[in-house]
């Protein structure tokens, strides 16, 4: 069964909906030295995906068993 969304209240008041605002910025270049996009998908010179975010975590897991 799908959990219901969350939707938090701000300090103002205001009705903010945290998945609708994550996924409308996943494609967003994260800030920091990772050089990866919200997702967390690795990204190359000029933004463009290098290699998603499941080929990274299934070669995490391939090697740690």
């Amino acid at each position: 069964m799908k959990e219901p969304k969350k939707i938090y209240k701000s300090a103002m008041g205001k009705e903010v909906d945290i998945e609708k605002l994550r996924s409308m910025n996943e494609t967003a270049v994260a800030v920091g030295n990772a050089r990866v996009n919200a997702r967390g998908d690795e990204l190359g010179p000029g933004g463009k995906i290098v290699r998603k975010r499941e080929e990274i975590q299934g070669d995490y897991y391939k090697g740690n068993n």
